[in-house]
C-alpha cells in the first residue's frame, strides 16, 4: 500500500494507515483535552485532502485555521517525523473558511424550511405541545405557498395562526396562544445569540462542499467554531442539519474507491447531550445509510461514551489519545474505551489508554478484508501545515481566494411569508376602507344630504358638549323609569 489510496497517520510497531475504500465507514477520534485530537485531526483532514477527498470540520479553538499555510520546520516536528520513518515536507492544504455569523468566514446560511420543524423545535428546546403547534405553521405555510426562509418569515406565520387559530383548528388541530408565545419568546433569545444571520438566503449548497482545486487536492471547509461552541444547541443543530442535507441531496454510489466527503464533527457529545429520542434515531439512521452516498463521518469527543452505543457501533476506524483516570468514573470510561477496541495480546488497552503521551494514540483501522485491525500504540506523524491558528490578514487573504466568496458574501432578502401576509394585512385594511366608504357614500345618497365632515362633526364649543352631556344622562334616567314602570306593571299584572 502506498499514499494513493491510504493515509499515513502514524507508526508504532507497524504503520497506522486508514484505507481510502473503508473510509465511509465512520470513525471515531477521541481522547482527554490536551492529548494530541486536534493534530490527528489536521492529519486526516491534510490525507484525504491530497487523496482528492473533501473534507468539512469545525475549528472549535481556531488551531485548525493553520491548515490553509505551511508548517514551520521546528525541531520536535523534524524529529517526530524522523521517528515514524518520513520526511517533514511543510505544505499547505486547500482551505475554504465558513462562519454562521459571517465574521471569520463566508457567511453559512440555510433557510428555516430547509432546516425543518423537527430540528427547529430542538434548537428552541420546545416542548412537545410547543412543537406541534410549530408543525402547524410550517403545514399551514406549505399549503398556503409561504416561503418560510428567515427568522421574520416564522414569526409572522406564527402570528397569522394564532390570529386565525379557530379557522386552522378545523385542519390542524387546537392552537394555543400560549404555545405561540413560548415559540416567539424562544425565537427572541436565538435572535440574540445571532442566529438572524444564520437563517435566510443564499443557502448553502451542497455541490460548492465537494469541490476541488486546480490539483485535484479537496478543499478543507473549516469552520469557525469558537464562538458558535458556546451556543451548544446552535452548534450541534446546525451540523446535523448539514448531516440531513448530505443525507438527503447526494445519490446512491454504494462503497467507491474514496469517499465524496468526509465529515469530522467535533464535539460530538453536544449532539446527543440531552437530546429526544426521536433526534438520536435520526441521526443512527442517517449514520447509518449516509456511508452509500460516500460520505465518511467522523466523531471527535472526549470518551467514546460520550456517543450512543447505536451509533458507535457504526464507526469502524478508530483513534483513541490518552485518558485520564482520577476518579471512579473516570476508570469506568476508560475500561469503557478498551472494550471497543478489537483486542491486542501483547496490549493492556486499559492501561495503555492512561500512559499515553500527548502525539501518542491507540489506534484500530479497517483491514483489508472490512474488519478492524488489532489494536496498536502508535505515534502520529506531524502535519505538513502550520499547527496553530491564522492572523487576521492570513484569513483575509485567504477568503479573498476562495472559489465561493462571490456567491455567498452578499445576503439576498427576497420575497417570502412575512412580505406576503403583510401585503395581504394592506389588502385587507384597504378592501375594509373602501367598504366602509361605499357605506357613507349610499347613506348620503338615501338621505338627499350628505353627512357633515370628521371636522366639522368635532367642531363644538364647550358649552354644546355639556349640554349634549346633561341631556344623555336625562334621557338615560327617564328611560329607566319608564322600563321600571312597565316590568312593574307586568308583575302586578
Amino acid at each position: 500500500m502506498d499514499d494513493r489510496d491510504t493515509i499515513f497517520v502514524g507508526r508504532g510497531e507497524h504503520e497506522a494507515r486508514l484505507l481510502a475504500r473503508f473510509a465511509n465507514r465512520h470513525g471515531l477520534v477521541a481522547g482527554a483535552t490536551g492529548t494530541g485530537k486536534t493534530v490527528t485531526l489536521q492529519v486526516l483532514s491534510e490525507g484525504f485532502s491530497r487523496l482528492g477527498v473533501p473534507v468539512f470540520v469545525a475549528d472549535v479553538k481556531g488551531d485548525l485555521a493553520g491548515i490553509s499555510r505551511p508548517g514551520e520546520a521546528k525541531p520536535k516536528l523534524v524529529e517526530r517525523a524522523r521517528e515514524v520513518g518520513v520526511a517533514f515536507e511543510p505544505r499547505a492544504t486547500p482551505v475554504v473558511f465558513w462562519d454562521l455569523f459571517g465574521e471569520q468566514g463566508h457567511p453559512l446560511r440555510t433557510t428555516i424550511s430547509e432546516m425543518g420543524p423537527l430540528l427547529l423545535a430542538r434548537l428552541l428546546d420546545l416542548n412537545d405541545v410547543q412543537e406541534g403547534v410549530l408543525n402547524v405553521a410550517f403545514r399551514a405555510a406549505d399549503d398556503e405557498g409561504l416561503l418560510l426562509l428567515d427568522l421574520d418569515d416564522l414569526r409572522s406565520m406564527l402570528a397569522y395562526v394564532a390570529e386565525n387559530s379557530k379557522a386552522f383548528a378545523v385542519r390542524y388541530g387546537a392552537v394555543a396562544s400560549s404555545s405561540v408565545g413560548a415559540i416567539q419568546r424562544a425565537l427572541l433569545v436565538l435572535e440574540q445569540q445571532g442566529a438572524t444571520r444564520f437563517f435566510g438566503e443564499p443557502s448553502l449548497e451542497i455541490g460548492d462542499l465537494l469541490r476541488l482545486d486546480d490539483e485535484g487536492r479537496g478543499f478543507v471547509h473549516v469552520l469557525a467554531a469558537d464562538t458558535l461552541v458556546q451556543r451548544p444547541k446552535l452548534y450541534a443543530s446546525f451540523l446535523l442539519w448539514l448531516l440531513s442535507e448530505l443525507f438527503e441531496e447526494l445519490p446512491e454510489v454504494g462503497d467507491p474507491e474514496k469517499p465524496r466527503l468526509v465529515f469530522f464533527f467535533d464535539e460530538a457529545h453536544l449532539l446527543f447531550h440531552d437530546a429526544p429520542q426521536a433526534l438520536i434515531d435520526r441521526i443512527e439512521q442517517v449514520v447509518r445509510l449516509i456511508r452509500s452516498k460516500g460520505v465518511g463521518v467522523y466523531f471527535v469527543t472526549h470518551a467514546p461514551r460520550d456517543v450512543p452505543d447505536r451509533v458507535l457501533g457504526q464507526l469502524g476506524n478508530r483513534v483513541q489519545h490518552a485518558l485520564r483516570a482520577f476518579t471512579p468514573r473516570d476508570q469506568k470510561a476508560v475500561r469503557a474505551a478498551a472494550e471497543t477496541f478489537r483486542a491486542n495480546p501483547s496490549i493492556d488497552v486499559a492501561r495503555e489508554i492512561t500512559e499515553l503521551g500527548i502525539g501518542e494514540a491507540l489506534v484500530s483501522f479497517l483491514g483489508g478484508d472490512g474488519a478492524p485491525s488489532v489494536v496498536e500504540r502508535v505515534k502520529v506523524r506531524p502535519p505538513a501545515s502550520r499547527l496553530g491558528p491564522v492572523s487576521a490578514a492570513e484569513r483575509t487573504e485567504t477568503l479573498s481566494r476562495s472559489p465561493v466568496g462571490p456567491t455567498y458574501d452578499r445576503a439576498i432578502d427576497r420575497e417570502s411569508a412575512h412580505e406576503m401576509l403583510a401585503a395581504r394585512a394592506e389588502a385587507a385594511t384597504r378592501s375594509s376602507r373602501a367598504t366602509d366608504e361605499d357605506a357613507v357614500d349610499t347613506d348620503a345618497g338615501s338621505t338627499g344630504r350628505s353627512r357633515p365632515s370628521r371636522s366639522s362633526r368635532t367642531r363644538e364649543s364647550a358649552g354644546e358638549a355639556l349640554m349634549k352631556s346633561a341631556a344623555r344622562s336625562l334621557g338615560t334616567q327617564i328611560g329607566r323609569q319608564i322600563i321600571r314602570s312597565i316590568l312593574g306593571s307586568i308583575r302586578r299584572g
